[in-house]
C-alpha cells in the first residue's frame, strides 16, 4: 500500500468515526454501549502495546541508556574433565 493510500485510508476512518461521534447523543442506548465497548478494546490494545514496547527496551536498556550487562543471560558449560 502506498503512502498516499495509506493516509486517504486513515482520513476516511477518522471522517466514519466523527461522523458516529456526531450520531452519538441521538443512538439507542445498545449503539452507545457497543461504541464504548469497542472504544475501550481499542484503547487497551494501544495502552498494552505501550507497556509491551516500554518493558521491552527497559529489559534492553537502563533509564540512562546504557545497556544493562547485568542483565544478560550467561550460558552455563559443563566440566570438562
Amino acid at each position: 500500500m502506498s503512502s498516499g493510500g495509506f493516509l486517504k485510508e486513515m482520513q476516511t476512518i477518522g471522517e466514519k468515526f466523527l461522523l458516529k461521534l456526531q450520531k452519538l447523543p441521538k443512538a439507542d442506548p445498545v449503539e452507545i454501549v457497543s461504541f464504548c465497548v469497542v472504544l475501550l478494546f481499542i484503547v487497551t490494545v494501544l495502552l498494552l502495546m505501550i507497556i509491551a514496547c516500554s518493558c521491552c527496551c527497559y529489559s534492553c536498556c537502563s533509564c540512562d541508556g546504557r545497556p544493562d550487562h547485568r542483565r544478560r543471560k550467561i550460558q552455563v558449560r559443563p566440566i570438562a574433565h
